[in-house]
């Protein structure tokens, strides 16, 4: 029988028959990990089983075929920032990213820390503009982490290393201003803090989100693209509102 006892992020949660669900968690050596949670609909454990709760878990399974009976109790309550609309929609998101792009039981360790320190990011910062570029950050990490990194250190076209300022939808890799003459408006602009690091203003984090965002829709979210996605458009719209 596998036994596994870890702390784990809540990412995504689906009903399962008349009471119970299955829950899939972000854990620190093992991966993402399903499982079914008895009473899982219950007034009790919802509160448990919402996106961004940090808890301890402990799956059970006879065989590695078999989906996991999973165990949870509550460390960390984010439930507050669930009713604030732009946390909500960050939370709602980055957890539906997670769940949605990652296969199972594969482990992501800088994944899992990453997506930890977003959330305590959301939670901790006064504004959006504080955790925006977290967001960015993780969703490029995501790509890195599933090998589909983007390279932003040399030229798509000369070869030549640096820092540039554009980076090309086809190929993912930079471009140089000089190699970009005429042809701007079919590239995607490379804001200075995916590179340099540090904060940024609002134009470079919506640049960064266009370009993440153009890739993972490519690269990663193939086959629930529509579902998944519509998280994100509801954030964008969210973001977009909150600095106009």
């Amino acid at each position: 029988m596998s036994h596994i006892t870890t702390p784990a992020i809540v990412c995504a949660v689906r009903h399962h028959g008349e009471h119970g669900a299955i829950a899939r968690l972000m854990t620190p050596e093992h991966g993402l990990m399903a499982g079914y949670v008895r009473g899982g609909r219950s007034t009790r454990l919802r509160p448990i089983l919402m996106p961004a709760n940090l808890v301890q878990a402990e799956f059970r399974a006879r065989t590695g075929e078999q989906l996991a009976s999973l165990t949870v109790e509550l460390a960390l309550s984010r439930a507050p920032l669930l009713s604030e609309p732009l946390p909500a929609a960050a939370i709602e998101w980055c957890c539906a990213l997670t769940a949605a792009a990652l296969p199972e039981e594969q482990p992501f360790p800088v994944l899992y820390e990453a997506l930890g320190g977003v959330l305590d990011a959301i939670e901790a910062a006064p504004a959006a503009r504080g955790w925006a570029v977290a967001l960015v950050r993780y969703e490029l990490l995501i790509l890195a982490e599933l090998g589909f990194g983007l390279d932003l250190g040399r030229c798509a076209l000369t070869g030549e290393k640096g820092e540039f300022p554009y980076v090309s939808p086809r190929s993912g890799i930079a471009v140089s201003a000089e190699a970009a003459k005429g042809y701007e408006h079919l590239l995607l602009r490379l804001p200075p803090f995916l590179i340099q690091g540090g904060m940024a203003d609002w134009r470079d984090i919506f640049d960064g989100l266009h370009l993440t965002g153009t890739f993972l829709e490519r690269s990663v979210l193939t086959e629930r693209r529509h579902e998944v996605l519509a998280s994100r458009e509801r954030l964008m719209e969210r973001l977009k509102r909150a600095v106009a």
